[in-house]
């Protein structure tokens, strides 16, 4: 506000009073003229009257206005002067403000607008606008105009003091303050430059520093580790909360008044000795805290000032580490002793423990696995060694099997190595860090899976394709298992039997017959019985309808039971039929024996009387007979003498199948039986031109046997090589002695014995029509097979047609028993 509007108010009272004082006057002399002309009325008396007053008040006003003005003349000199000195003084005080490089802000009470005034350079990057400096956003970073701004608010409402050094966005340092002067709110802003900022970054570092070591101090005296500060003369200067407690004192000031060390001299002097060249000492100490022997991890920080020392109680971490490391050597044991594969690698990917197992499956080197290789090398190496799976990108398939090692779950790998074996490979990370390989070989699962699946599948089409009924009923006698000739035999639909029902609800589903219920409900006892040892169950049922059902239970290992049902009746209509008839055979046997029996015995009879008188026709005591007599004579004797031969044959035949066959056994000598065999074939050989060649062995010695029956079994394998050799050729009889038995070979090089006829060489009446000199009746074999078995002995036949037939016999020494009868 100007000088002359503070003049022109001083004035203003007078004014209106010498205004009010003419218009009083002038109105008087106004009304004076027609009171006057007029006789005096109580209304003209009141109305003098009051104008006499009006004109009274009015003197008086002036005769005081006049005095005031003269009063007020002098006050008014006296202000205009006061005045002037106080604009003279403000306008020194602006310029004396200007010239300190400071800008004042005072908020004068009833006015809107601050009064701002002062001057800073441009280089401290507050601005000269006034708006523009009263929007500390504009010039100072947000964070501090943020500060500044509750500051001045705080000032403003409350009268709160302040002082701060903020940055400008120009890299210009300015201090604010703010104080109350005169009842109103002065801000004060000063550019610090020179040494003013020197002084104003060392007080805010000394600050910052003062703050973060009262910040370190509280923290290193809230926890629970002791800590201590030394001089540099070793002297310890402070101590935390923790350290007095060690000590047992009452406070860290008494322990550092009492100089009570919390390490030994020995203990110091190992950590001044195990100091770096940092300054650094680390070590393990053992130490005595609160009157407990404890272990710590002492960390000592030396520097030209002094040092700091920390010491972290490791004792339950010592023996937690001892209780690992046990743990570990333990696990490593175990691990070593499982079949699986076990590869466990570091957080730096490198081996750090194998079990005996995965040595053997990948056959390394041992001194390449002490070497603690990478995962990657482990690898590559074993793919150099073809021992890992045949990949086409053997480099993104590495990569991507690494990843288990940034990953948060376990992953499953398949090999399917060169050797055809396959592994499961699990991949397990660490929470540290590191993965856990596990190498599962499941070539041997998979196949016997492979199997059980082939046999499960094979063992289904079984018993869907079975004629017999099959039902398995589990331990707790619900139906299990069944084939479709359970569900046709019982008439049991299969929906019916879907849900597995109880043993007894099957038996309820149908109306059986009596027979039927009696053999369920024996059915129901042997699948739901709790016996120890349980027995199997088997019979026959005889339905109603003709059918015959042979049913059976077989106790399974698992508790279950298996019941089968088989359908007989063909077989038993068949057996029955076959009994008949075997009845019927054994009948026509009895009777064949007897008719051959008695037969024989009555040819034997007239067949003696023929060669007896042959032989007398042929004797010339009795009469010469002319040649084409005797020629039939020898017919007739060389007729009746095979004849006879034949008739003997059937009757030792039907004695042995009588089992009233005897053997005369006693000490045979074995090489004279042999050549009495071939003495009597000699005629025979030498009219048919076959030559027998004869190997006795020298220690074939005697062996107890039936010395006539030996004679005819040679007697009669010779005849039949005879009767199958070719003119010309050669029967070759050898007789050895072995270390159990006496063996007789004959072997001829005739037109041998077809294949398919093998089996029927030794059937009687079975022979091969292989010419007229070749026909037989076919029992000299079926004789041999006889004797040499009730000897106790066997016999064997080799043959091919167009080469030979070798038979061989072997006697055993001595006969355990007598045999009565051919099997």
């Amino acid at each position: 506000m100007s000088r002359k509007a503070r003049l022109g108010l001083s004035t203003a009272p007078l004014a209106l009073v010498a205004s009010t004082g003419l218009c009083l006057a002038q109105d008087a002399a106004a009304t004076t003229h027609p009171l006057l002309s007029g006789s005096f009325t109580p209304e003209k008396v009141v109305w003098i009257a009051a104008i006499g007053g009006a004109v009274a008040f009015a003197v008086t006003a002036a005769v005081t206005l006049i005095r005031n003005m003269r009063a007020n003349s002098g006050t008014l000199s006296s202000a205009t002067q006061t005045s002037a000195r106080l604009v003279a003084r403000l306008d020194r005080l602006e310029s004396l403000i200007a010239s300190d490089d400071q800008r004042i802000v005072m908020w004068q009470p009833g006015e809107d607008e601050p009064f701002v005034a002062g001057m800073l350079d441009e280089s401290s990057g507050v601005p000269r606008s006034p708006a523009r400096l009263l929007a500390f956003g504009s010039w100072l970073e947000a964070r501090a105009a943020a500060a500044l701004d509750q500051a001045v608010d705080r000032l403003r409402q409350h009268g709160e003091s302040f002082r701060m050094t903020l940055p400008t966005r120009s890299g210009g340092m300015v201090e604010i303050c703010g104080r109350l002067a005169a009842s109103a709110p002065v801000l004060r802003l000063r550019d610090l430059t020179g040494e003013r900022r020197s002084q104003a970054v060392m007080a805010e570092r000394n600050g910052a520093m003062t703050r973060e070591l009262q910040t370190l101090r509280a923290l290193l005296d809230g926890i629970s580790s002791p800590a201590w500060l030394r001089d540099e003369e070793g002297a310890l200067v402070w101590v935390n909360a923790a350290y007095a407690r060690a000590v047992e004192t009452d406070s860290g000031a008494a322990a550092i008044e009492a100089r009570v060390e919390f390490l030994d001299a020995k203990g110091r002097g190992q950590i001044e000795r195990g100091r770096d060249e940092s300054g650094q000492a680390r070590a393990r100490l053992p130490a005595v805290a609160a009157g407990a022997r404890r272990i710590f991890d002492i960390t000592q920080i030396s520097v030209e000032t002094g040092s700091g020392g920390l010491a972290i109680d490791v004792s339950e971490l010592e023996n937690v580490r001892q209780e690992l490391g046990r743990t570990i050597d333990f696990h490593a044991r175990t691990l070593d002793q499982l079949a699986t594969a076990v590869a466990i690698f570091g957080a730096d990917r490198r081996l750090q423990f194998y079990n005996a197992a995965f040595r053997a499956l990948w056959d390394l080197d041992a001194s390449f696995l002490e070497s603690n290789p990478t995962d990657a090398a482990l690898l590559d190496a074993l793919r150099a060694a073809r021992k890992l799976p045949e990949q086409a990108d053997y480099r993104g398939w590495r990569n991507k099997l690494l990843e288990t090692y940034t990953s948060l779950d376990a992953r499953e790998f398949w090999w399917h190595l060169p050797d055809g074996r396959t592994l499961r490979v699990i991949a397990n990370p660490h929470p540290q860090g590191g993965v856990t390989y596990i190498y599962e070989n499941v070539t041997e699962r998979l196949e016997l899976e492979s199997r059980y699946n082939s046999l499960i599948r094979v063992q289904g089409e079984t018993l869907d394709n079975l004629s017999e009924a099959v039902a398995v009923f589990g331990s707790d006698g619900r139906l299990r298992l069944w084939n479709p000739a359970f569900e046709t035999m019982w008439d049991l639909a299969d929906e019916r039997l879907g849900d597995s029902p109880h043993i007894t609800r099957v038996v309820d589903m149908e109306m059986l017959e009596e027979d039927e219920a009696a053999t369920w409900r024996q059915l129901v006892t042997a699948v739901t019985s709790l016996a120890d040892n349980r027995e199997p169950v088997s019979d026959r049922l005889e339905r109603e309808s003709g059918e015959a059902i042979d049913y059976a239970t077989v106790p399974l290992p698992d508790g279950g039971t298996l019941v089968t049902f088989v359908n007989v009746t063909d077989s038993v209509n068949v057996e029955r039929a076959l009994l008949d008839k075997n009845e019927a055979l054994e009948q026509a046997d009895q009777l064949k024996n007897a008719f051959i029996q008695h037969v024989s015995y009555e040819l034997r009879s007239p067949l003696t009387n023929i060669i007896g008188f042959a032989q007398l026709l042929s004797d010339p005591k009795f009469g010469p007979l002319t040649d084409k007599q005797g020629e039939y004579v020898d017919y007739i004797l060389s007729s009746s003498s095979a004849l006879l031969a034949i008739i003997n044959d059937i009757l030792d035949l039907a004695t042995i199948d009588a089992g009233i066959m005897e053997l005369d056994i006693s000490s045979v000598d074995v090489a004279r039986t042999v050549q009495a065999a071939v003495e009597g074939l000699k005629d025979r050989l030498a009219d048919s031109g076959i030559a027998l060649k004869l190997t006795i062995a020298d220690d074939v010695g005697v062996i107890q046997a039936d010395e006539r029956r030996l004679r005819q079994v040679l007697f009669n394998l010779i005849s039949n090589a005879l009767r199958f050799s070719d003119v010309g050729g050669t029967i070759d009889v050898a007789c050895l002695r072995t270390a159990s038995a006496i063996e007789f070979h004959v072997r001829d090089h005739g037109c041998g014995i077809p294949e398919d006829m093998l089996d029927q060489v030794f059937a009687r009446f079975v022979g091969r029509d292989a010419g007229q000199r070749r026909r037989g009746a076919g029992l000299g074999l079926s004789i041999v097979k006889s004797f040499v078995e009730l000897h106790g002995g066997t016999v064997s036949i080799e043959s091919e047609e167009g080469v030979g037939t070798y038979v061989v016999c072997r006697f055993p020494f001595a006969p355990d028993a007598l045999q009565h009868a051919a099997e």
